[in-house]
């Protein structure tokens, strides 16, 4: 069997593939991490266009997300066991297709399922994705495909607000999905003829354990938005919390007697691996919940452009990227737990800028300074989270581990939107069209939250890190 480590260079490592390949494949992970943040800023329009409520308006963000996470350990169990050329290039069909129903969706029920869909596809596209990269290079080649995986992942992210906006001032907001058609097509085609097929580990697929996993996200995130409409102790909201419960439960108790259940055992590195991925929930729902409550607060409060509200983060996605690049040089030097209390208490320091602003203010001078601040911490978050987690995985791990990872990334944004949209339901209203001191208060409220969970991650998160700097040779992963 073929070994290949995403450490540096130890032996058994696998050489095949080049650049060309890595583009397209970086190519395919920034489309589907740009639709996690690109409808934020398509939001207010497809709002009006289709009738969405505000329920129905966060699950246009969480429907992707919760599949796309909830079935990220499926699709990299699959990608281990079913080949990862071909998982991919399912995935990306499916995604691809996705996009354009999406694009053509004239109610609340298709766009909705049309994003379950791309999140399905994605959860089969990335993981998969990593896997071939991770095996596809060795040595200091592996150093620098990953570092571009990770800069190209972080920047879908950032970057998908800002091509959001250009779009739907544009052609309307059907194109954030439209765009995805031609794209997808070209990839496929492309890793078809240029990428050679995966070999397959052999192992079954625990389907029950991942569907498991989605029910509870999916009910937990059902009660957050519900409660934002009727209340945190009402019956609406407690129910499928409740639910949640169950279902969680349900999850732990059948995964005893599959030899290979998801999620999985956890790998010998105990500490990292669970501290690392309790950091990439973290920051991922912080952040994405930031790029919601904002791109909100800008349109739907303060009247923005989509195009204005675009170029609002621009500044944030230059900061993100940045934050990364820095990041990688701090874990080297310092290791995971100095670097997540840093990147935590500057995450919560941004936050508490953002509770601050008024009625009176305008975004660009009393809004964006604060998320930029938030996002630099966020993005050195990612960085700390997937360096724990993936150095020194096996070549025959390296799909179920980035399944975990990314798990944690689209969980916790999904959580994080839900979240972010009950305790700023007021401000999110249909009512309120112009500036009022009742909707701004909903959103600082909401900030306030952020700040206070940053503050408890910096403080729990980094002290469960270990302390040192990484083993020789380890790299920074972004996985994204």
């Amino acid at each position: 069997m073929d070994v290949a480590r995403v450490s540096a260079g130890g032996p058994g490592t696998v050489r095949r593939g080049g650049w060309g390949a890595l583009a397209l494949l970086c190519l395919a992970q920034f489309m589907v991490i740009l639709d996690v943040t690109v409808v934020n800023v398509a939001l207010p329009q497809m709002s009006g266009d289709l009738g969405l409520s505000r329920a129905a308006a966060t699950w246009v963000v969480t429907a992707y997300t919760l599949c796309f996470g909830g079935l990220l350990i499926l699709g990299g169990r699959l990608a281990d066991t079913a080949g990862r050329r071909t998982v991919f290039l399912t995935g990306l069909a499916l995604f691809t297709a996705a996009s354009l129903t999406a694009g053509l969706a004239g109610d609340t029920v298709v766009i909705l399922a049309a994003r379950a869909a791309q999140g399905v596809g994605a959860a089969l596209l990335s993981p998969a994705a990593l896997s071939i990269v991770s095996t596809m290079f060795d040595g200091p080649r592996r150093h620098k495909a990953l570092a571009v995986w990770g800069a190209v992942g972080g920047a879908g992210a950032a970057a998908g607000v800002l091509i959001g906006g250009l779009l739907v001032s544009g052609p309307g907001w059907s194109w954030v999905f439209f765009v995805n058609v031609p794209i997808g097509v070209a990839v496929g085609v492309a890793v078809y003829l240029v990428v050679p097929a995966s070999p397959r580990y052999p192992g079954r697929v625990d389907v029950p354990g991942a569907l498991l996993l989605t029910a509870t996200a999916a009910l937990l995130i059902y009660g957050l938005v519900q409660a934002g409409s009727t209340g945190w102790t009402s019956t609406g909201a407690l129910l499928p919390i409740a639910g949640a419960a169950l279902a969680g439960t349900a999850a732990v108790v059948a995964r005893r007697p599959v030899r290979t259940p998801l999620p999985p055992a956890t790998p010998p590195r105990r500490r990292p691996v669970l501290a690392g991925n309790a950091v990439m929930l973290a920051a991922s729902g912080l952040l994405i919940a930031g790029f919601f409550l904002t791109s909100m607060l800008a349109q739907h409060v303060f009247g923005y452009s989509a195009l204005r509200t675009g170029l609002l983060f621009l500044p944030v996605t230059v900061a993100t990227i940045g934050s990364a690049h820095l990041t990688a040089h701090g874990l080297r030097r310092f290791g995971a737990r100095p670097v997540a209390f840093a990147a935590f208490a500057v995450a919560a320091a941004g936050f508490a800028l953002l509770t601050r602003v008024s009625v009176h203010d305008d975004p660009f001078t009393a809004v964006l300074p604060g998320f930029v601040l938030a996002a630099a911490g966020l993005g050195a978050g990612f960085i700390t989270a997937s360096t724990s987690v993936m150095t020194g995985v096996e070549g025959h791990e390296a799909g179920r581990a980035s399944g975990v990872l990314n798990t944690g990334h689209e969980l916790g944004a999904a959580l994080g939107v839900a979240v972010a949209s009950s305790v700023a339901a007021a401000g999110l209203a249909p009512g309120h069209a112009v500036a009022s001191a009742a909707a701004v208060a909903a959103f600082t409220d909401a900030y306030t939250v952020a700040a206070v969970a940053a503050a408890v991650a910096a403080v729990v998160l980094a002290t469960a890190l270990p302390g040192g700097p990484p083993a020789d040779g380890d790299a920074a992963v972004f996985v994204h």
